[in-house]
């Protein structure tokens, strides 16, 4: 019999760092963990003792064992990498993974494609526009095959603003560190996609479409026996506003970011924006192990239920739901219920995107112009605040550019009567729920589940880190002129 709302059908005791990994994919992981720590040891090297994610890192050398050819993928040395996306710190090239280098590549509403992060769990596949098909199959009154001229020619296109961050941004911020890519603060960007709502497919297609239902969405990336990247999105948001985006910024998606086509879910987190999709199947659940209406179900699940998931330290075992009522991810911190949260819809967040770590600034008329973004989901954001003596006491500044909806993020601008001297600055953002940015990441012997006492929940995956205090930066104001 299916599990029911709480149940816990797979409650065998796992290994949280590499809970029910293949061969392959340990071995991707151990890749990865090598470029990232020939990266950090570069730095160490050259003197730096902490990754601020503003100074140039050194990029490592190619060698023989740098790029394994495999068929029907792109595989890239880490200088090919690097000369494809020069605005990106690279963490690993197989599979391929990297940050915006610096802050001040964010100074602008949308972040330019060679700036923007790439999140992979394996190689980007080889794919074509001409012989690139969806399947949509499950609650459906047929399975059907979508082709991308039928996806871009029968239905309507539409444009979405969206802010994608990586659920993982911040992870390096923890102490104790915690196993995966070590992002600062560069998983993130912002673009227009443009795309058809996936609503308008499947009711075109006879889908059942309630609200209750859920879609899993799966990537073409996998390698014949492996786990498939998927997600269960609910349906409720499905018709609300995601898109099967072919575009970006009015381009064509590039092969590491998702051609020919990807999910963009807006204001969630980036695992939720399925790239490559080739699949997308109704179902009355989330994917879960126990599921008897698929064949191998196990196959399809780790990123829905395992990964993705905010575990604090006394938590040894990842509990399966198979149907959530909140997918705010702040809310589930909250639900007895829920427990781990499932990383869906962002938490409020801020970055200062100039001055940059480490500079010397002068005034110019008197003031220092102090630029940054900031975004809170689908929550619109109340206010922005800039501190410029290490978080003790915060001045409002000003929202400025475009705006285009919740969704994507807001820039902001405050003008600091700065004075000669060494500060450190730090910007604060609160949503229109009234909640604001914690300050720090709780110890891990703290325990803690949800947000309180101005911490952020130390957890064993580095999820979701919106502290403001760890992105501070330290800067230098000289004599005007």
């Amino acid at each position: 019999m299916p599990p029911t709302r709480g149940s816990t059908p797979n409650e065998e005791s796992t290994d949280i760092e590499h809970e029910r990994e293949t061969p392959y994919e340990q071995y991707l992981n151990r890749r990865q963990y090598l470029a990232v720590g020939l990266t950090a040891s570069a730095s160490v090297f050259a003197g730096c003792s902490q990754l601020t994610g503003d100074e140039q890192t050194p990029t490592p050398t190619r060698t023989e064992s740098d790029v394994e050819e495999r068929p029907g993928y792109h595989t890239y040395s880490t200088a090919e990498l690097q000369e494809k996306y020069p605005a990106l710190r690279i963490f690993s090239n197989q599979p391929p993974n990297a940050e915006t280098k610096r802050r001040d590549q964010y100074t602008e509403f949308t972040t330019s494609v060679d700036a923007t992060y790439i999140r992979s769990h394996y190689d980007s596949p080889k794919l074509t526009e001409a012989d690139h098909t969806i399947s949509i199959a499950g609650l459906i009154e047929e399975p059907t095959e979508l082709s991308m001229d039928a996806l871009k020619s029968e239905f309507s296109t539409v444009e979405v603003a969206h802010t994608m961050q990586c659920a993982g941004n911040g992870r390096s911020y923890l102490d104790p560190n915690v196993a995966g890519t070590q992002w600062t603060f560069g998983a993130m960007g912002t673009a227009i996609y443009a795309g058809t709502p996936v609503g308008e497919v499947l009711e075109q297609h006879g889908a059942q479409t309630d609200d209750d239902l859920y879609l899993a969405v799966m990537g073409a990336d996998a390698p014949e026996g492996e786990k498939v990247f998927a997600r269960s999105i609910p349906m409720s948001k499905i018709k609300k506003d995601c898109i099967l985006a072919y575009e970006r910024d009015g381009e064509p998606l590039t092969a590491e970011h998702g051609f020919p086509v990807r999910l963009v879910a807006p204001g969630w987190y980036g695992c939720n924006s399925v790239k490559w999709v080739d699949r997308m199947r109704v179902m009355k659940t989330m994917l879960h192990d126990d599921d008897d209406t698929m064949d191998e179900p196990e196959r399809y699940t780790h990123w829905q239920q395992s990964s993705y998931r905010i575990l604090p330290e006394q938590d040894n075992k990842s509990r399966q739901h198979t149907t959530i009522d909140t997918f705010d991810t702040e809310a589930q911190m909250a639900d007895a219920e829920i427990k781990q949260p499932y990383m869906y819809e962002m938490l409020v967040k801020s970055l200062i995107t100039s001055p940059v770590e480490g500079t010397t600034v002068s005034p110019e008329n008197g003031t220092v112009t102090v630029r940054g973004v900031a975004w809170a989901g689908e929550n619109e954001l109340q206010g922005i605040e800039i501190s410029t003596d290490g978080g003790t006491e915060f001045t409002d500044a000003e929202f400025t550019g475009p705006e285009h909806g919740p969704t994507a993020w807001r820039l902001f601008r405050f003008e600091w009567a700065a004075t000669p001297g060494e500060y450190t600055l730090v910007s604060r953002a609160t949503d229109d729920e009234g909640r604001t940015q914690p300050a720090t990441v709780s110890d891990l012997e703290d325990g803690l589940r949800r947000i309180e006492d101005d911490k952020y929940p130390w957890n064993r995956k580095g999820y979701g880190v919106n502290a403001y205090m760890p992105e501070a930066i330290t800067v230098t104001v000289s004599e005007e002129g």
